[in-house]
């Protein structure tokens, strides 16, 4: 079992590999280590010169085939979901004051100014052109990691079955010689433990990344159609899915729609899915037992 832990995308990654040492376990490493400092080139929204931050300035341009990728995914993703996970809200993201990456985003006494709340997006797959209507600005957070662990665990696999940890989401592309990969999702009682033997698992959380902005607690999870914080009860909520871009974009899904709402949506989605909520308490909905 070979491991190898490094720093990007905002968050601590780890690759884990099934493979004896050697040449093609080592640069399978390599590669898909690669991969991820590579799309968040692309994707950062806190890069100016990143492919995605160029879209956000110029509004209409025609885009490479990783942002398409994304795009198609996010925009699919915000229909499933009825706009819970929206991928359009970066204008509110920086007027809540998340405009820089979250190590250097500081309280603010200031009231946040109104910002849209999210917009159209125009795709031609075709010709690669996206265009960006009013009130819309891109914001790929809560997709482009599980992206990148994707793609990452699909250049591992060709070592032997492999697990990306992107900051707690991961990424599983098989069995272990062992059997699956035990996953813990933590709650206040111990950890939750899902034994998975392929897909993903993500987990979107306002427990950690908090700050305050006109007096009031802020966080990333906007509610739809508001472009302010939601007012959820969850804390945290985990969702298993076949990709991680897609087990990433669910779980703030769910966070966003609070315990209640959760539990019927994991349910009604057939989404396996861990919440828990600011009480403490911990539910499981979507199959999970």
């Amino acid at each position: 079992m070979l491991r190898e832990r490094f720093h990007a995308m905002g968050t601590g990654m780890e690759l884990v590999v099934d493979a004896p040492d050697g040449p093609l376990a080592r640069a399978a490493l390599a590669a898909a280590r690669a991969e991820v400092a590579r799309l968040e080139r692309l994707l950062s929204r806190f890069r100016p010169g990143s492919e995605l931050s160029r879209l956000n300035r110029e509004r209409r341009m025609h885009v490479g085939a990783d942002l398409m990728r994304v795009l198609v995914a996010a925009l699919d993703l915000r229909r499933r979901t009825a706009g819970r996970f929206d991928p359009t809200l970066g204008r509110a993201m920086w007027a809540w004051g998340y405009d820089r990456t979250f190590e250097r985003v500081a309280d603010d006494p200031r009231p946040a100014p109104r910002a849209p709340a999210g917009g159209a997006v125009a795709l031609d797959r075709r010709r690669g052109w996206v265009a960006l209507g009013p009130g819309a600005e891109l914001d790929l957070g809560a997709i482009a990691k599980g992206d990148a662990a994707d793609r990452a665990a699909a250049l591992l696999a060709q070592a032997g079955p492999c697990l990306v940890d992107a900051g707690g989401d991961l990424v599983v592309s098989g069995p272990r010689a062992a059997g699956p990969w035990p996953v813990a999702v933590e709650g206040p009682g111990g950890p939750t433990v899902l034994m998975l033997e392929r897909g993903a698992v993500a987990t979107s959380g306002v427990d950690r990344r908090r700050w305050r902005r006109g007096g009031r607690e802020a966080h990333h999870a906007m509610a739809p159609g508001r472009g302010a914080p939601a007012d959820t009860d969850l804390v945290r909520a985990s969702a298993v899915a076949s990709t991680g871009a897609e087990a990433d974009a669910l779980a703030t899904a769910l966070l966003v729609a609070g315990a209640d709402g959760a539990r019927a949506l994991a349910d009604d989605w057939r989404v396996p899915a861990v919440l828990v909520a600011g009480d403490g308490g911990v539910a499981l909905a979507g199959g999970l037992r």
